[in-house]
Formats: structure tokens, sequence, C-alpha cells
């Protein structure tokens, strides 16, 4: 039986999770900026970045503007994995992470020597916060003989307690490796990603039980109806869904993967089960091809409220734009605790030169 991990957090901090992000809904209008206000934030934003040595890296989640941002500044519009790689290799002394904590905190670990900033520290994910170190480090302590597989949305610390870390890119395929090394797998946090990863390897695979808010909400029903009114569209589904949603899609991946689909595939529509904020990137590579976000409601419902992470959307550009000045956003993780979260990202990193 899976680890229920979710019982360890208290039920009126999961409630605060779904009040944070109703809360961010209603205000969403309240936080639009004027034209004349954002061009001018973007043009302070690039000076600093210049100024200071900097590199702009952001999640595909993130708002248009800090998306264009990125691109325009010589950084990277991207899925973690990605992002994790460019922070390692670009030369800037500083990098600017517009994307959630354990972003950042991979993003130092991978180059300790560098300062990392993000506009706010409190960008955070229910999949970190649903993996505790302490419960986490004793359920591993109870399976010593299952190889640790976590997935990057985790804490530092839950990485260093690991020995493969993987991003919904590459799960699959090192969960794969492994099982033909005969290796049964504990992994983490996501019980989605985990039991999808588990029925198309055929591995042995514990699956601790976190959850991500967004994907956990898109619906199978509504989504039957969208593509019975959409029949020429394609359904391209993050993993991190549900398996009730994974199964109707035409196509399941990462971020990454699913710009490729889009690009890959003749239909003229697609149907998208991940975060709206990868629209942007997305409509970029097919300008031709209508793009609908999956509900996350059944049929009859216009909500898609969760379809929009409410931690994503704290790398606001008046955040951005004071990022070397606000003080208290810089990243730090403990040394010798980065060295040793630095052994299972290294292998990450390695891997398609390892199979």
């Amino acid at each position: 039986m899976p680890y229920l991990s979710t019982m360890s957090i208290a039920a009126e901090h999961l409630i605060e999770i779904r009040e944070l992000v109703k809360d961010h809904l209603a205000h969403q209008h309240e936080r639009k900026l004027s034209a004349v206000r954002e061009q001018y934030l973007m043009q302070q934003i690039r000076q600093r970045l210049a100024a200071e040595n900097a590199v702009l890296v952001a999640h595909y989640y993130t708002q248009d503007t800090v998306q264009d941002l990125a691109e325009e500044t010589g950084g990277i519009v991207s899925d973690s994995l990605e992002m994790a790689r460019f922070g390692r290799d670009h030369p800037a002394e500083t990098l600017v992470v517009a994307g959630v904590k354990f972003m950042g905190e991979t993003a130092k670990i991978l180059t300790p020597e560098k300062r990392v900033l993000m506009p706010t520290l409190e960008a955070t994910c229910s999949l970190d916060i649903g993996c505790p170190i302490d419960e986490f480090s004793a359920f591993c302590d109870k399976h010593p003989d299952r190889t640790v597989v976590v997935y990057a949305n985790t804490s530092a610390a839950v990485k260093a307690r690991a020995d493969w870390v993987v991003t919904s890119s590459i799960a699959k395929d090192v969960v794969s490796y492994l099982h033909e090394k005969g290796e049964k797998i504990l992994f983490a946090p996501d019980r989605h990603l985990g039991a999808y990863i588990r029925s198309v390897t055929g591995a042995d695979v514990l699956v601790w039980e976190g959850a991500c808010i967004v994907h956990e909400e898109f619906k199978a029903d509504g989504l039957r109806h969208m593509m019975k009114e959409h029949p020429e569209a394609a359904v391209l589904v993050h993993p991190e869904s549900p398996a009730s949603v994974i199964e109707l899609a035409d196509r399941v991946g990462s971020t990454t993967q699913i710009i490729a689909a889009a690009v890959e595939m003749s239909n003229p529509e697609f149907i998208v089960a991940t975060d709206q904020g990868i629209f942007h990137t997305m409509q970029k590579a097919v300008p031709d091809k209508e793009l609908f976000i999956a509900p996350t409601a059944g049929h009859g419902a216009t909500c898609y409220s969760c379809a929009n992470c409410p931690w994503m959307a704290m790398n606001e550009l008046e955040a951005l734009a004071a990022v070397f000045d606000i003080g208290g956003n810089e990243v730090f993780v403990d040394p010798e605790l980065g060295k040793r979260a630095m052994l299972p990202l290294q292998r990450m990193l390695d891997f398609k030169k390892t199979i």
C-alpha cells in the first residue's frame, strides 16, 4: 500500500492551499498593470540584468511578460530540467530564477559559487510542501531495499536523501533503466506521475502520496465533453494528472514534450492538460493551431481556476524589477546538504550518457 503522506499535512493546511488558489484568481484582474507601467518595469529589468551580470531563467508556467523578458535578454524559458542545465552552463555571475523555490534551490546546488535570486521565496509547490524531509526519510528507512527516485519538485533535503532525481521529461526512462537492472523503486512525491510510470514501465514502484494542486484538478468527465465539442483536437496531458485523464490522452509528456507534440502532430486543435502558462510559448510554436485548456470541473462548468499555479503567478514584474534590491530573496543551500543533493542531480544530468 502506498504511504499516505498527505495524511500528515493538516486538513486545515490543505484548505489554506485551496483558498490561496481562489484568492489568486479572484484578484488577478486587480494586479493587471497599465501598458505604460509594464513597459517601464520591463526596461528596468533589462537594465538591471545587464548591470548585474545576471541572466533570467524562467519556467513555462510564469506570466507571458516574464517569459518574453527571459528570451529577449539572453536567458531561457523552459522546463525545470533545461532551467537547471542552462543555469549551470551560463557564464553569468547571478541567476534570477522565475519559478518556484525548488527551482532556485536546484540552481544553487548546481552552481554554489553563483548568486541565485528569486522574485520571492514564498513561491513554493504543493508537491514540495507535501513531502517533509523527516517523514520522507523515515519512509525510506522502512524500505531500504528500494532505490529512491524523487521528482525535481522537492526540497534540497529530500533530494539529498534520494539516489536519483528526475523531471517529468525523463522519469519514465530512468525508472525503465533501473527496472531493467532488477531494482525496485520508491518514487516521490507525485502519486499520479508515480502511478503512470509504474503502468508504462511495469516496474515495482512504491509511490509517496503527494499531488500537484494544478494537475490534480483536471476532470475526465469534462474532458470527454470537450473532446466531443472538438473532434479534431488531440489531447495532450502532463503525467501529474489523474489516471482517468491520462487514459484519454493522445500524448502524455512533460511541458517540453507537450510543446513538441503540438509541433509534430497534424491536428488543427489541441486540448492541453497542464498549467495554462504554457500557452504563451506553445502558441508561438504553433501559431496556426488553436489551443484549449482542459477543464478542471465536470460538464457544464466554467471554472478553469486550478489550471493556473498561484505560486508561479508570484513572479510578477513588480517583484522582478526589485529582485536585486528587496533583500531576503537570495537562495541559500547548506554546502554539505548541497553536496549530497548534487549526487542524484548529477545522475539526472548525466543520464543520457549512461544509457
